[in-house]
């Protein structure tokens, strides 16, 4: 990481902000490799383990209904929608219950927003994933405001869930600063017209250039934030 500090200083200061949104999953926790397993899971008990023809890439930071969606559209099966988001996210509770993946030195970074601005949770995933998550090192206490697909028109890249909990906050977006992993989330936030600091937990460095900043450590996330 000898680089970090070097490329951290040739990235433009963020403007005055007044709330930090955050992203959960690839952000507050290390779920993608973890919604891969339990999609394969779910797929290994269809008989489709090895002939899905999805790539997970194309889908972090969006919603398992846009996955599903097209994998219906491939291969037809005979349960529909709702019994297929159930059955997978059924797996990913139980496997986030026993892994506690929350990153290192992200419980620091959440404790430190929220004392000094309102902050909140916007993410792809359902209410019921988001709670679970949450429950994990008592992170729930400190949002002020919780946000999922669920709640929205339409998930990342569109800026539906940024712009809700912007709302919920009591605050403009351009006030907002995003925290996220993903291009699509990126992307979401730049629509939204938000500040966006990108860290490479799913993505390298260079499939993140649209965000305001790209970091690669919890502690680029705290000098970016509380920088005077």
């Amino acid at each position: 990481m000898q680089c970090a500090t070097p490329q951290l200083k040739m990235i433009r200061r963020l403007k005055p902000f007044s709330a930090v949104i955050f992203d959960m999953d690839g952000v507050i926790v290390d779920s993608e490799p973890r919604h891969e397993r339990a999609f394969l899971e779910v797929w290994d008990e269809m008989g489709y383990r090895d002939r899905h023809g999805i790539d997970f890439a194309d889908y972090y930071g969006r919603s398992d209904r846009a996955l599903w969606l097209d994998f219906i559209d491939k291969h037809k099966p005979s349960q529909p929608l709702e019994e297929l988001t159930e059955w997978k996210q059924n797996r990913l509770i139980k496997i986030l219950r026993n892994d506690q993946p929350i990153f290192d030195g992200l419980p620091e970074v959440v404790q430190q927003c929220a004392a000094r601005w309102p902050i909140a949770v916007a993410s792809g995933s359902l209410h019921v994933v988001i709670d679970e998550v949450l429950a994990m090192k008592n992170l729930r206490q400190h949002f002020s405001a919780i946000v999922s697909v669920q709640d929205v028109a339409h998930g990342k890249p569109a800026p539906d869930v940024f712009l809700r909990a912007a709302e919920l906050l009591g605050k403009r977006p351009e006030d907002c600063v995003v925290l996220e992993d993903s291009a699509a989330g990126v992307t979401a936030a730049n629509a939204a017209g938000m500040q966006v600091i990108a860290i490479t937990n799913t993505f390298p460095r260079e499939r993140l250039g649209h965000a305001t900043a790209v970091v690669e450590t919890y502690d680029e996330i705290e000098r970016l934030l509380f920088e005077k």
